[in-house]
This record gives C-alpha cells, structure tokens and sequence, in this order.
C-alpha cells in the first residue's frame, strides 16, 4: 500500500489519463443537459440530438477544439478530486474500520460507503472551482450555444474573470450540488470496484491482472453512471448560472423537473455513460498500474521505519 501522498499523486496521474480520452464525452453531456434549459419540450429547440449527433455538430462546426474546450480545467480538477479521492479512501476506511471493528481488515459495505463519499466530497469542494469554470467553458459555441454563454478565454481568464465580478462566493458557486453528485458517485465507484473484484475472483476464478481490472471497472462505472446522472445534471445548470436564476440544489430540481419534466434530469445520459464507463475503467485500471509504480518509488526512497508502518 503506498503512503497517502503517493496514492494521492497515482490517482491523479491515473486521472489526468482517463480524462484526456473521455474529455469530449463529456463536453457533449454538458450541452444536453443545458440544452432547452427551463423551456417546455415543445418549445425547446434541439441543436444536440444525442451523444455521436453531438460529437459530429461540435467537430463540424468548431473542430476538436471545440470538443476539448476546458480540458486543462479538467487536468486540475481531476488531480484534485481523484488524488483525493484514491488518496484519502483507504486511510478513512482503516481509520473507521480500527475505530468500530478494532480490525482494519474487517469489510464493512456502509464503512465503505462513508469512506468512499467522505473522500470524494472533499476532492469536490477542493476542486469546485476548476470544474465551473471547465463547464462554462465546455457551455460555450459561437455558433449552437445552449445555455448561458460565457466567453472565457482559457481556464486562467475564467478564474480571474468570476473572482473580479463575483468574488471567491462566485468561485463556489453550486460546490453543494457538487459534493451531493460526487458523494453519490464516490460512495458507490471505489466499494463496486473492490466488491466486483473480490467477487470475480472468487467466483469466476479470475486473476489479478488487466482482465480483472478492466471487468470490475467496467461494472463500477455503470453503477456510478445511474447513481450519479441526476445530480450532475443539477451541478451542470447551477454552474453555468448567472445570478440567481436557482436559488440552490432543490429549487434546480424542482424547477427543471417541473418545467421541463421527470426525465429533463436524465438528459445527457448516454453521452455520461459514454464518458464515465471508459473513464471509470481507464482511472481505476491506470490507478493500479501508478500504485504500484509509487511503492516502487516509495521503497526505493523511503527510510525503512515509514515502510514499515504503511
């Protein structure tokens, strides 16, 4: 097992490596679900008419740098929500564990839950920031824009522009709806992936290796997809907000829900699940890979008292 800070920077390295390959996915799920935002169906027009028709207009009409708009706000915040993610989630299930158990190799589900939601919250509150200004960024078309328009020229420039005319409160903007989306998904990602492993080899006589990764990510990410959608879609519109056109994450709910209907917060679900599934199985499988690189690492400059405590 490597230290905290050494599966810190492994989960964030496994991060920035998924997200480079699903990046446009999920430029594509923002648009659908700002698109027609608060309009009824029958008036809300349809630039984006799901995940492929999405990716071809984008390409189209602004090339892949429309596709990969926000991608270094996306590098940021990934090195942040997944470090913390990957990085706090096997101290705070131990520390549970030892606290309720006296045994930290007890397994416990909904220590494992907690564990897995109290990590991710706090990776979604520290990188807040990062992701709202990559969704307005992701948000923007000079040509089929859908929702508010911001027009940001970098990461950089959004950070400073939001911080001058809306101060660190506009910085945090929506970071509730986004630590109830990301504890949803982290409380199911890491406890389905450890559940679906365990069980694969178990029972189907699988080994470690590349298979077994791949399969328990792929059944992890799919979890993570059905669970998640809902909220992210309210984080979506939240953070591509000005002023106060949701007062917070219920009346987002209860507006577009009541405007639009039950199933406007399930749009952009197949673009999601065409982002979260190969993201899921590239962070967790590339996670195991960078894990063991840090212990190499870690052991090779270590003192020998910290190996033996870790």
């Amino acid at each position: 097992m490597s230290t905290t800070t050494g599966a810190f920077i492994a989960g964030g390295i496994a991060a920035c490596g998924a997200v480079t390959v699903t990046h446009p996915f999920e430029t594509v799920k923002i648009r659908l679900q700002l698109q027609g935002e608060l309009q009824s169906k029958k008036d809300a027009p349809r630039l984006y008419r799901g995940v492929f028709h999405g990716v071809s207009v984008i390409l189209k009409n602004e090339g892949p740098k429309g596709l990969f708009r926000g991608i270094g706000a996306a590098y940021v915040y990934q090195m942040i929500l997944n470090g913390c993610r990957l990085g706090f989630y096997e101290p705070l299930r131990k520390g549970v564990t030892t606290a309720i158990f006296k045994d930290a190799n007890v397994q416990s589900l909904g220590v494992n839950i907690f564990s897995g939601a109290a990590s991710g919250v706090l990776g979604a509150a520290a990188g807040s920031p990062f992701f709202l200004v990559k969704t307005r960024l992701q948000s923007y078309s000079p040509l089929l824009p859908v929702g508010t328009q911001h027009g940001y020229k970098n990461a950089v420039d959004g950070l400073r522009t939001i911080n001058r005319t809306e101060g660190i409160r506009g910085l945090y903007r929506g970071v509730g709806a986004a630590m109830v989306r990301t504890g949803f998904g982290s409380s199911v990602q890491l406890p389905t992936y450890f559940f679906a492993k365990r069980r694969l080899v178990r029972h189907v006589g699988m080994e470690d290796g590349p298979a077994l990764h791949l399969a328990s990510s792929a059944a992890s990410g799919f979890v993570v997809c059905c669970v998640m959608h809902p909220p992210d879609t309210i984080m979506s519109r939240m953070y591509n907000q000005t002023g106060n056109l949701y007062n917070g994450v219920f009346d987002c709910l209860i507006k577009t829900i009541k405007t639009e209907g039950l199933l406007a917060i399930y749009k952009g679900y197949f673009a999601h699940l065409a982002r979260i599934l190969p993201h899921t199985i590239l962070t967790l499988s590339l996670a195991e890979q960078t894990n063991k690189f840090m212990r190499k690492v870690e052991n090779k400059v270590l003192p020998t008292t910290i190996k033996e405590k870790i």
